[in-house]
């Protein structure tokens, strides 16, 4: 059993297999999967900042799909653009991309998922005038999105659907969350294999607005793909 203060026993108790990259305060990634989850790698070759737990790998056996590769991402956020963080984002963007056409193929079947820290179009932003130049919705953030795109990938959602104003993420501050003042920047981005078993695609906006626990809830709601087996 892992010792990494994550609760292995009792989601295993729930019939899950949990693979944790963890950093206490800031960072970190998980992959809870209730089929056998084999060959999992934490961080990636090349790198640029390895010591953050930032990326988990594991794959699943997926029906008729064969054995998936799933990623799970949790993208620098940048903090401001032109700051030293915002190029430290970009440079580690560009690294990921590398590692995507060195170490894996467009054809087979990989599903990367994950808070990207980026909306990439318009219609994935309450106010595309407020938020044009700035960390989050910079030309140069998106254009690594892209860059990931054009290598083989499918943005999970606008496969599903082309509807504006559903948003994953919204500001702690000024009422955003009940103002409907969000963005797009939890996203599933899937291979061919993935994009072709798509059978839908959910922001759980409802589940943010109901997990209030103890103190305030997540800044972020859940998303949810579906993918028939065969």
């Amino acid at each position: 059993m892992e010792d990494d203060g994550f609760p292995h026993r009792e989601l295993e108790a729930l019939g899950y297999t949990a693979a944790v990259h963890g950093q206490k305060t800031y960072n970190g990634v998980a992959i809870l999967s209730r089929a056998p989850l084999s060959d999992v790698t934490r961080s990636f070759p090349g790198d640029p900042v390895p010591d953050e737990a930032r990326v988990i790998g594991g794959t699943v056996s997926a029906g008729g799909l064969g054995d998936l590769r799933l990623v799970n991402l949790y993208v620098i956020n940048g903090q401001e653009v032109g700051s030293d963080k915002y190029r430290r984002k970009l440079d580690w963007l560009d690294a990921v991309i590398r590692w995507l056409s060195e170490s894996h193929d467009p054809k087979a079947p990989l599903l990367l998922v994950g808070d990207f820290n980026i909306a990439p179009e318009e219609e994935d932003v309450h106010d595309p005038e407020t938020w044009r130049g700035k960390v989050l919705f910079s030309d140069r953030e998106r254009e690594r999105l892209h860059a990931m795109l054009d290598w083989g990938l499918s943005d999970l959602l606008r496969v599903h659907t082309r509807d504006g104003g559903l948003y994953s993420w919204w500001d702690y501050r000024m009422g955003a969350f009940h103002r409907g003042w969000g963005l797009r920047i939890d996203l599933g981005l899937g291979t061919a294999p993935v994009s072709d078993r798509l059978v839908d695609a959910v922001i759980d906006r409802e589940e943010r607005k109901s997990s209030t626990g103890e103190g305030k809830p997540s800044d972020h709601a859940p998303v949810i793909f579906t993918l028939r087996d065969a």
